[in-house]
């Protein structure tokens, strides 16, 4: 069973945005997509860009604002090059106003 821990507040990123946050000592990017929160490491995986700092976010894309890789924040998966290696992503819940992610 996944132990889920306080990250943020939902109010706290609107639709179409990111945040960096830090969850049991690791850089995650929390992601709305249109009312639901997804969650993945914060740092590219071809040049070690903040994703949720440098990123942007078009539907359920981040582009990183470094080299341009692309990824998908619901599943960490590369969409577009200089990254070939993906994201891991993490399981979100939402109670309320609180964002709990499982690491």
């Amino acid at each position: 069973m996944a132990n889920f821990v306080h990250a943020a507040k939902a109010s706290d990123i609107p639709p179409g945005s990111m945040k960096t946050i830090m969850v049991s000592g690791k850089r995650i990017a929390l992601a709305n997509v249109d009312g639901v929160y997804f969650a993945v490491d914060d740092t590219c995986t071809h040049a070690q860009c903040s994703l949720g700092g440098e990123g942007f976010l078009d539907g359920n894309v981040v582009t990183c604002g470094c080299h341009g890789a692309q990824f998908d924040v619901e599943t960490g998966g590369v969409l577009a090059l200089p990254a070939t290696a993906s994201l891991s992503s993490y399981p979100v819940k939402q109670e309320g106003d609180d964002l709990l992610v499982a690491l």
